[in-house]
Parts: structure tokens; sequence; C-alpha cells
């Protein structure tokens, strides 16, 4: 974690009206309010309930998993009393849970509620687009009530980090229909927090869980305001109407200097990225992608978007992941890109734009609207790309008008996650789930790649592994299905009030669970 001071540009704490998220306890940044935080977010889930994916990779601040990471992101014990004991030669997992964890109902946690979370969850009736992550289990079942046995298909060597899961009440949400029931903006759950408010496309409102096992949290009430667009939130912050926010780092570095206020960089596993839909005519031509693999300047991004912020993206591990493979680095080669379209067919024409056959080297890119960092990024990658002949329209819409056009057009997106190469490659890459909503947005097909993700996901041996993963990233540069842009860190500006804040390495979702906000539960109000 680098912790930085900062600057604020002189303003006066503005209270925003009451249609906008207003601190609690008369003001952010008031003297009084140590016990409360406003922290704005550029987005807000879904749904609340882990049986649709919500809190998957831990920190939620409503439920709590079997496990859960530290700042080293180093596995400990959460609602089970201690790591769980392996055995039959890694095909078992048995967790003990703790004595005395009560949901914020007051119902006693038990081992049916482990099991009811899970099968639920592997039940193809539930919308749960991550099942994929669980597919090692082959059966789940309680030992009493304060044991649960995982029994595995096959020994899957990360599998104790997919138990950072958060874990449901059966006694609420079994009653309900998984995919519709109103757990899912209702939740109940055995975290140190507890919602009390949702105004869709506004705030989320928590309070502290008084019973809550891991002891109750200094900070009693937490504001989530939903501010999707980065200098919008940028100005909220600097109004003092939000506590702390989320932010690009080029605008979290005009806060430079000020002593109020404390910046937190967190490296991430989150990375920038062009899809490059198969099933379109120009993007499906791996000369074109090749070709703008070679065309991109990634360290130009690094230090112009990201004000140095990050690190290029020469595939979807970061270059000091351990996991990474030594020698895939890259520069820009724009001599090269020509090259490889000029001896492929691709020739220039009257406007610069190459084509072939009659069709034109040129398709849409959309990123998603308000997403300064993904706006830029868009405009540099269509700026490189037609420097060697290939015309790039950057498009900007919500989410709503993307997401069906996808497995046609090309997105900025972003993903990443952290803890075992497998949590974030097999979702991204591998063929079987091409077109399953956001998993494999590009309907990437490689067989050598599906190969080492098998490969990887079913093997144990650390040296076995390492060749897969390898392997794949060696493959990617030969067959990209993406562009690789940038891997960015994950910058938060926080008013300087409390102490005990800790960042992590960060997946690609942050800001509404990650962030120094992980470990909100430990704050401490500054003397």
């Amino acid at each position: 974690m680098t912790v930085r001071r900062i600057r604020a540009a002189a303003a006066a704490a503005t209270l925003m009206g009451a249609a906008a998220c207003s601190a609690p306890g008369g003001g952010a940044g008031g003297e009084g309010a140590a016990d409360s935080v406003v922290i704005g977010v550029a987005s807000e889930p879904d749904t609340l309930s882990p049986l649709l994916g919500y809190g998957k990779d831990g920190n939620s601040k409503i439920f709590d998993g079997l496990l859960a990471r530290d700042a080293g992101m180093k596995l400990r014990p959460a609602l089970a009393s201690s790591l769980p004991q392996v055995g039959n030669g890694g095909l078992t997992y048995t967790y003990t849970l703790r004595d005395g964890v009560e949901f914020s109902d007051g119902e006693p946690l038990t081992s049916a509620d482990v099991v009811f979370t899970y099968r639920t969850i592997l039940d193809g009736k539930t919308n749960n687009t991550s099942r994929s992550e669980l597919d090692s289990i082959k059966e789940v079942r309680a030992d009493g009530d304060d044991k649960v046995v995982f029994t595995l298909k096959y020994p899957y060597a990360p599998f104790a980090g997919r138990t950072v899961l958060p874990i449901v009440p059966e006694h609420i949400a079994g009653g309900q229909d998984p995919n519709t029931g109103s757990f899912n903006t209702e939740p109940v759950g055995t975290g140190p927090y507890v919602l009390t408010g949702w105004s869709k496309g506004e705030k989320l409102v928590f309070k502290a869980n008084p019973g809550y096992w891991g002891g109750v949290p200094k900070v009693k009430k937490v504001t989530m305001a939903i501010v999707k667009d980065d200098d919008v939130r940028a100005t909220r912050l600097r109004s003092g109407d939000l506590d702390g926010a989320v932010l690009p780092p080029n605008l979290a570095a005009t806060f430079r200097g000020d002593g109020a206020r404390t910046a937190y960089d967190a490296k991430s596993y989150d990375f920038r990225a062009v899809t490059l839909p198969q099933e379109n005519r120009v993007t499906g031509d791996r000369t074109i992608r090749q070709a703008l693999d070679a065309a991109v300047d990634r360290e130009a991004m690094v230090d112009k978007i990201l004000d140095g912020a990050g690190r290029p993206a020469y595939g979807p591990l970061p270059i000091d992941d351990p996991w990474f493979a030594e020698g895939v680095e890259r520069p820009q080669d724009l001599a090269k890109a020509k090259r490889m379209l000029d001896r492929a067919g691709w020739k220039a024409g009257g406007d610069g734009v190459r084509a072939k056959d009659g069709l034109r080297a040129s398709f849409t890119l959309f990123y998603p609207s308000g997403d300064k960092v993904r706006q830029d990024h868009a405009l540099a990658y269509a700026s490189d790309a037609k420097k060697a002949g290939v015309e790039v329209k950057v498009e900007s819409a919500t989410w709503e008008v993307i997401e069906p056009r996808m497995g046609n057009d090309a997105v900025l997106a972003g993903f990443g996650s952290s803890g075992d190469p497998d949590f974030g490659l097999y979702t991204l890459l591998h063929s079987s789930l091409a077109g399953d909503g956001f998993n494999n947005m590009g309907r990437y097909d490689n067989p050598a790649v599906d190969k080492a993700l098998d490969t990887g996901r079913r093997s144990q041996n650390t040296e076995t592994r390492e060749a897969a993963y390898e392997a794949l990233q060696r493959e990617l540069v030969k067959d990209p299905g993406y562009t690789f842009l940038t891997h960015i860190d994950h910058v938060y500006v926080l008013a300087d009030r409390w102490e005990g804040l800790t960042t992590q390495v960060e997946p690609h979702e942050h800001g509404f669970a990650s962030g120094p906000w992980w470990n909100l539960q430990d704050w401490r109000p500054k003397k």
C-alpha cells in the first residue's frame, strides 16, 4: 500500500440537496462525524445476494465467508474457526464453524446455511454467472451443526480461496426464488454492517451490526453514494459532500498536497483491454488483432492516462505477478503492424484506412459513459490504430446498450481477479463460456488456451500449472482475443479522520467493497 498526502482545492463544505447523498451527522468532513462516513463510488451492484454473485471474492460488508483474506492477501479464518482440513489427496475440505456466530436477525449460523448457499449457487436454475468458478465441487454436506465437508470432482489447488464466498441464511433465503426474491435487495448476513436503505442509482446506507462476531465497528454509519461520473465524484469530494471516493489517478493527482486528506494507492490485477470479437468480420481476422497489439503504445497510456499509477499490460496477468511469463513484454512497433497488414492483403486506401476484398478495416469500440479512464484509453487506442491504417470508431453508451452488442462490437473492458490465475483467466478466455454474460465477452475460441486453462485448473502440481499458464500467455501473443492495454492502480482519496486503514492487492471490482474500506470494521476515529 502507498499512502500519499494530497492537496485540496479551496472550497468550503457544501451540503447537497435532499436528492443528493447528504453526509450523516450534519455533513461529511464535519468534526462531529467521525463515527460516520460517506463514500463516493462509481457503480452499484445489481443485487446484494451472494447466491447471484454478490461479494464472491470476499470483503462484503453485509456477509462473511468461511475464510477471508488479510491485508497481505493471505487466507485466514472467518466464519470457520480455522483453515480447512484437506484430505483424500486434495479431494475433501472440511471446515469447522466458529462458535456463537449469529445472523443480523439473531438466528444462529449453522452448517445447513453453508450447504444451502453452495448448493443453491451450483443449481443450474440459479442465475449466477460465476457458477463455473465452483466447477470442482462434487458435493457439499453438513457433518453435524458445526462442520461442512466439500468433496471435489478433481484436486483443485486453489479451492480454499473460493471459500471466501459469503454465506446466506437458509431460514430467510431458502423460502424464496433466488433469482427474484426480496433477499436480493433486503439481505441478512453475519457481516459487520446491516443494510438500512437502498435508493437505486443514488445511495446505499449501512449501520454497524451490534451483534457482529468480530466486535462492533467504531464507524457506526456508512453511506455509499453512487456517482457514476468521475468528474462529478471529484467535485463532490472537493466540496466536502463526500468523505472519500475512488478516483482515476489523474483526478486524484489534482488533490495532491492537502493535509486534510490522504490518498491510498492499491496495486491491482485490474486491467483495461479491448475485446476483439471473433464474430466481427474485421476483428475476427487474426492479423488485424496482431497488428493492433503491435500498434498500441502501452507505456504512453500509463504515463499520460494513469499519471504513472499503473503498469503496461502485456496479457491478463500483471508484470509483477509470480505467474507472469517473462519475455512476453513488447514495445509499440508500428512498422511491424504495417508489415503484417501489408502481407495479409490489407491495403491502405485514399483516406488512410486499409481494406481487403472490399472490407474496410473499421470497427466500433464502445466504452461505458461517464468512465473517464476508459474513455481516455479508447481514444488513445483509436489514435494508435489509425497510425497503422485501422479505423476505430469510439462511442460511449450505457451498459444496457453495450451488453447486447458485445458479441460483434469491441468494448473497452475491465477484468482481473486476485488470488490465483484460474480465478480470472478461466472466465475470461475459456471457449465454453463464450457469450455467457460478461464471461468471455469476445467469444474467444482457442483450443491451445482451453487446454492450458483446463490443465491449470485440474492439476495440483505447481510446475505443471506454471507451464500451463506460461503457454497460455505466449499463445495470447500469437492469437490475441483482446488488446491488453494497462494494469491500473486503484486510487482512493479520503478525509484524514480515521486510523487503521490499509489496502489489499485488488481485483477488477473496486470501490464498493475494496479500497481502504475493505477493512472498514477495523477503522478507529483519530483522537
